[in-house]
């Protein structure tokens, strides 16, 4: 017992102490030594992983070199109306059309769907990656009156063209004349129209966000696919890869 009567004032002393009276704790840092290597141009290559990589190399540039068709002359986007959107949009259309056994009034691509044009000369399944190189599904929007209205007043503002489809800009930017299947357009008829497009546009991407209460209809058709198929397609039929400006869109 008094050896507890001893002890307990020794601790509370110890406690009690200015914090001076201690040494302060200091961490120390330790560090697992540096074994990376920053990998550059100048680092000789490691044979063994060079041939493990080589058959998958290979296999992918023969792919990809893979040549579908021939095109005269280059197929390009610009502002407004272009070959290369023309040239999309009208396959949608068409493949949309195959497979799911009905019309397809309208098709749409915008500049921004595509990232890359075919230049002149062969057309390879690689190009056809640099043009659509996203995994899109080509999908299918019925869009009553009042949506198709608002895809032609976008439409307008930056003179896009639209598959299947003819209209003119007034000197504000407001679509006029519109005439889908050469028939004149009318907001408040009942009647829907099926849209060939990219799941990333019918999501609302590029600033389409009217069409995001629409359900999609699947094709489960990649349109990379749909692209690379439709230039084979052509090449079968003796036919090269072309596109123009037609005057989709007419501005005033």
């Amino acid at each position: 017992m008094r050896f507890f009567r001893f002890l307990i004032p020794s601790l509370i002393a110890v406690a009690l102490a200015p914090a001076c009276q201690r040494a302060a704790y200091a961490p120390t840092a330790h560090f697992v030594p540096a074994t990376s290597q920053v990998v550059g141009k100048t680092q000789a290559e490691d044979p063994a992983i060079a041939a493990l990589i080589a058959p998958y190399h290979d296999k992918v540039t023969a792919q990809m070199t893979e040549v579908l068709g021939t095109a005269p002359v280059a197929l390009t986007k610009a502002a407004g109306e272009n070959p290369l959107s023309n040239f999309v949009a009208d396959l949608q259309r068409e493949r949309a059309s195959a497979e799911l056994k009905q019309p397809i009034a309208l098709g749409v691509m915008t500049n921004g769907g595509l990232r890359a044009g075919f230049a002149a000369g062969p057309v390879t399944l690689g190009s056809v990656f640099e043009l659509m190189p996203f995994e899109n599904e080509l999908v299918v929007l019925d869009a009553p009156g009042p949506v198709v209205q608002q895809l032609f007043d976008y439409a307008a503002h930056i003179k896009m063209a639209i598959s299947g489809a003819t209209y003119s800009v007034t000197f504000d930017g407001m679509p006029k004349d519109i005439r889908i299947g050469d028939q004149p357009f009318d907001v408040n008829d009942s009647r829907t129209y099926p849209i060939a497009i990219s799941d990333y546009l019918a999501t609302g991407g590029d600033n389409l966000s009217f069409f995001k209460i629409l359900t999609p209809r699947h094709t489960n058709v990649l349109l990379r696919t749909a692209i690379a198929d439709h230039v084979r397609a052509l090449t079968k039929a003796g036919k090269p890869v072309t596109a123009r400006v037609e005057g989709r869109v007419k501005a005033n």
